[in-house]
């Protein structure tokens, strides 16, 4: 009788959802995205997924084998870290840089931990900090879409260019602007307002992710179809940051822009529906959601109009991840029947 009793910590929820048919629905959620940044990115996108995804695969497999512990590549969730990992990482990064910052979020950011269900943090944004810090001038290189370059190699193709075209990112163009204020800004930000449908469809430079909103809004409403996220952390992240960038620009038109540029641009819509709503970095209380999700969104607002950096969600995400174990203490519900007597 005692082996048919497994005993483990909360929450006790029985549902049909599988930790592979969650990941499978996070992957099928990424599909528009993956697609958006093969048309717009051609071979340098493929490059990028392939060299995450694949050594994301291998060190976990390599990581079970030397702590001798059961294949759970089956769960998916490799694949699905490396998808993140790619998609937070600019076109043109090299496979190498993109084997070293998997290995990373694998290794110490999810296995050293114990592996799935025991990381602190995200472990593709751990990832990305990592290749942030050691690789700084390679991260904010950013290549233009093919639809600006029309030497961009198509998937398949090997590239005859000399070298690839880059632009300033829309949010640096913002930082820029914040950054000189002295100067007339008029000019940069017609700049910024002039591409916001670009930002839209994905034809501006950027991280992986970041290439097209519509399409990582499609994948974000199939998770919430599919009940794979839960609604509450997405709200609470891109209200908040839509009531800070309109806070900003209420005190200051001329120097801030719409917070649907800011929502449309980065990694907030990215971010909010497949890194934020990581059910084992973020709270499992509804208030708790709601505390993490503002947060993250604050947190994101303030770097990027205060701050040095132009995009903050990576450093938000982790900062919160940090206190999310004291956010569920804070906010754990009251048992059946009441608290119980002291």
């Amino acid at each position: 009788m005692s082996q048919n009793l497994f005993v483990s910590h909360s929450p006790h929820i029985r549902k049909h959802h599988s930790t592979q048919s969650i990941m499978l629905d996070v992957i099928i959620g990424l599909v528009p995205a993956i697609a958006a940044s093969l048309i717009f990115f051609r071979t340098r996108a493929a490059i990028v997924l392939a060299s995450c995804i694949i050594s994301c695969v291998i060190f976990e497999a390599l990581c079970n084998l030397f702590r001798k512990k059961p294949n759970s590549l089956g769960d998916l969730s490799a694949v699905v870290t490396g998808i993140i990992l790619a998609f937070s990482l600019p076109p043109s990064i090299p496979f190498w840089v993109c084997i070293i910052g998997s290995g990373f979020a694998i290794i110490i950011g999810k296995m050293v931990f114990g592996g799935l269900g025991a990381n602190i943090f995200n472990p593709a944004m751990a990832g990305r900090c990592f290749l942030t810090a050691c690789f700084g001038g390679m991260m904010v290189s950013w290549t233009v879409p093919a639809l600006i370059d029309p030497q961009m190699p198509k998937v398949g193709e090997v590239s005859t260019a000399p070298a690839a075209l880059t632009q300033a990112t829309p949010l640096g163009l913002i930082k820029e602007a914040l950054k000189n204020k002295t100067a007339p800004q008029d000019e940069k930000i017609a700049e910024i307002k002039g591409i916001f449908k670009n930002m839209l469809i994905g034809s501006t430079a950027g991280c992986l992710g970041e290439t097209s909103a519509l399409a990582l809004l499609l994948g974000g409403i199939y998770l919430l179809i599919k009940r794979t996220i839960d609604w509450i952390i997405p709200t609470a992240v891109l209200a908040t940051a839509f009531i800070c960038a309109l806070i900003a620009v209420e005190l200051d038109p001329h120097h801030y822009v719409s917070p649907l540029i800011h929502l449309a641009s980065g990694a907030l819509i990215f971010g909010a529906f497949f890194i934020a709503t990581d059910p084992v970095t973020a709270p499992l209380t509804k208030k708790g959601m709601w505390i993490f999700g503002a947060g993250v969104g604050a947190m994101t607002m303030l770097i990027r109009l205060v701050g040095e950096y132009p995009e903050g969600f990576m450093f938000a995400v982790l900062l919160m991840n940090s206190i999310s174990p004291l956010i569920d203490r804070f906010t754990k519900l009251t048992p059946a029947g009441g608290k119980p007597n002291a």
